[in-house]
């Protein structure tokens, strides 16, 4: 159980370093914020890129799975952060979405 709480407390950093980096990016290029806003941004989204690799499965499970991930936080996040609330549809598919993490990443294997 240990092992699972880290995995998943490497996704969500991961997650929040992905997100708020591409953010930053986005804040930059869309909404005229200084140059430092897309270079913090892009420090970010490598710093995603290097926690992703704390996860103990190959790399095509862990991305798969990290999809699910970035869908509820990405809902999470424009909710704090944007002020769109999430609609039921949102709510269920990000459920769905973290089911399909759980089961791809701690489903027991042979």
């Amino acid at each position: 159980m240990k092992e699972i709480l880290k995995s998943l407390l490497n996704f969500i950093w991961a997650g929040l370093f992905e997100i708020g980096g591409g953010y930053l990016v986005w804040q930059w290029l869309k909404d005229g914020k200084p140059v430092w806003w897309g270079i913090a941004g892009g420090i970010g989204l490598a710093l995603y890129g290097m926690l992703a690799t704390l996860q103990p499965a190959n790399f095509g499970r862990v991305y798969a799975a990290y999809g699910g991930v970035f869908i509820v936080l990405a809902m999470l996040w424009g909710w704090k952060v944007d002020g769109v609330a999430p609609d039921y549809y949102d709510m269920l598919g990000a459920c769905l979405a973290l089911l399909s993490v759980l089961i791809i990443m701690y489903a027991p294997r042979a």
